[in-house]
């Protein structure tokens, strides 16, 4: 036995150096330098055992070669694999998609075709809160440039921001009026609901009510609408907030408030997870079926606002859930919500871009909810709604909250149209010149000669108004189109490309005569326009706005009586500030 000892010990040495350890480390970018966290890792050596890079991008793996092929995968980008020295520190490489690339491109809400962008100056917002500068539509001759075109979307936060300001008896900072989403706030039924799989178009002309030397056309869209007995199951992480500047009635208390309604209506089929940040993050709730109610409130009660605001972190690790607990061909949404002072990680809007555009990627949307005054970041909500493939509401009470989460639930969280764009091809022969009210962009995109326009995500049962002024001429061809509309969307259920065509007939009508959701739509945007203190305001006053508002409420409509008294409100602040 004492003979064999050294043998064995011989052979277990041997082992040991044919089986000796390596540990390759590196970090993985993408062309622009920017480390990707989350992309899936295969080393040949270990044969299909998956890894992935951290949230910082770096990777440490363990092997037992000197030599190795690494392989890289990370949805929008393209396949990548290469031989490795394991000793040494790579640095590698990931080359996005043309898609991809595309994303992260300044975006525009409306565009003009052919016409070269124009740098003009802003007005700076104070309050302490920030809000994108933004350049306001203007005429356009229609000989030269006859096709234009808008984004559509359900985005509605400006309104209920306005309605905040008004109510405190202060004057309205002008980048935070987006008149689209003024008229998106209310519901235009000038037909009967949509139960059809492609959208309905209503469309008017009017005299305008502001220059005699004017009319006014109106595309009203409607969304088809789902079957609330047939709609998909929901995969929703509620991405919460709960920093120091939440603890505030009109924050964390409203949002808890709000996510205990949304919880009333979900089903057993559906799973609720809860994400927090504040001083941290935390998954105070890991993926629960929807009729575990009172589990799901007891965490939401048990929330309280304390800490830093670490929003980078907190927006990867909902995504992750969310992907944990993806459903196939159901509705998967990150629902954020937050006064938007993220003060921790990547802080500003360019950098949350590109956050944002790389989860967007994983067919995951995403839902803003603002909250709070004094530090609100518009600027920063708006960004990531738009580039995450969602849609941004602010939540100023408690109506509101049910408004968004209960009673408009469908249009909410239920997409039915994605990367959804209208193009308005005006005829000359009656358009001299044109200008669509609101769907005005920011600056930097207006700067930006790359700059595309972006679609966007329509709920269940939305209906869109768009208005634009125009300039007729003075002979005009009998039974001409004033214009043909040419509606691209991306069906939600199918993921197929779709495409629908209209025509805008010329028959004037008399404002006063037609149905009253065009009439109201039209004291919306004057209003809009009013607190904007635009320069296609300066010949109509709140009082006439008031008083086409009157001549088109509709019975036991709230939102539009509360308008009306948000007009008289506006009225009193501002000429208070003009006699001053």
């Amino acid at each position: 036995m004492r003979k064999k000892l050294p043998l064995l010990l011989i052979t277990t040495f041997f082992s040991i150096g044919l089986m000796a350890q390596y540990y390759l480390r590196g970090e993985i970018k993408d062309e622009k330098g920017r480390l990707l966290p989350g992309v899936k890792i295969n080393l040949h050596s270990k044969g299909r055992l998956p890894f992935y890079s951290g949230n910082t991008g770096a990777f440490g793996l363990p092997t037992t070669v000197r030599i190795d092929t690494i392989s890289l995968w990370l949805e929008g980008f393209e396949p990548f694999k290469q031989a490795v020295n394991t000793t040494e520190y790579q640095v590698l490489t990931l080359k996005m998609l043309p898609a991809t690339a595309s994303l992260m491109k300044n975006r525009l809400a409306s565009a003009t075709k052919n016409l070269a962008a124009i740098d003009q100056l802003s007005m700076f917002s104070s309050f302490g809160e920030s809000y994108s500068s933004i350049i306001e539509n203007t005429f356009i001759d229609a000989n030269v440039y006859p096709e234009t075109g808008f984004a559509l979307n359900i985005d509605r936060a400006s309104y209920s921001n306005i309605r905040r300001f008004i109510n405190n008896g202060m004057n309205i900072p002008r980048d935070a009026v987006r008149i689209e989403e003024m008229l998106n706030y209310f519901s235009y039924k000038s037909q009967p609901q949509n139960n059809t799989p492609q959208f309905l178009c209503n469309t008017k002309v009017t005299n305008c009510p502001w220059n005699n030397q004017s009319q006014l056309c109106y595309i009203n869209l409607q969304a088809p609408k789902l079957n609330l007995d047939s709609i998909p199951p929901s995969n929703l992480v509620f991405l919460i907030d709960v920093s120091g500047s939440m603890d505030k009635p009109n924050r964390l208390p409203l949002l808890q408030a709000g996510f205990k309604l949304l919880t009333s209506n979900l089903r057993a089929i559906d799973t609720i997870s809860i994400v927090t940040y504040g001083g941290g993050v935390a998954v105070p709730l890991p993926p629960t079926g929807g009729n575990e109610k009172d589990k799901i409130n007891q965490v939401i009660d048990s929330l309280y606002a304390d800490g830093d605001t670490p929003g980078e972190g907190a927006i990867r690790t909902a995504y992750a859930v969310a992907k944990r607990a993806f459903i196939r061909n159901g509705n998967n949404r990150v629902i954020i919500a937050t006064d938007g002072d993220f003060n921790v990680g990547q802080t500003n809007e360019k950098d949350l871009e590109d956050l944002i555009v790389f989860q967007r990627l994983s067919g995951i949307y995403l839902t803003c909810l603002g909250v709070g005054m004094g530090n609100y970041k518009d600027s920063k909500l708006e960004t990531l709604a738009k580039k995450g493939n969602g849609n941004f509401a602010y939540l100023d009470n408690i109506y509101e909250a049910e408004k968004v989460l209960v009673t408009e639930f469908t249009k909410t969280l239920y997409s039915v149209a994605n990367d959804a764009y209208a193009s308005i091809n005006f005829n000359p022969q009656i358009v001299k010149k044109y200008r669509l009210i609101g769907f005005d962009n920011k600056k930097e995109a207006m700067t930006d000669t790359s700059s595309q326009i972006e679609g966007g995500e329509v709920g269940s049962g939305h209906s869109l108004m768009a208005i634009f002024e125009i300039e007729t001429e003075n002979n005009i061809v009998s039974n001409a189109n004033v214009a043909s509309i040419h509606l691209q969307y991306i069906q939600a259920a199918t993921k197929r490309i779709l495409k629908q065509q209209f025509q805008v007939p010329y028959a004037v009508e008399d404002i006063m005569q037609i149905e009253k959701p065009y009439r109201f739509s039209t004291a919306v945007a004057m209003f809009g326009s009013l607190v904007k203190e635009s320069l296609f305001a300066k010949k109509y006053t709140f009082s006439d706005v008031i008083q086409l508002a009157k001549s088109a409420l509709e019975d036991n409509n709230f939102a539009q009586q509360e308008f009306l008294q948000l007009v008289q409100k506006a009225d009193k602040i501002y000429n208070h500030k003009k006699k001053r």
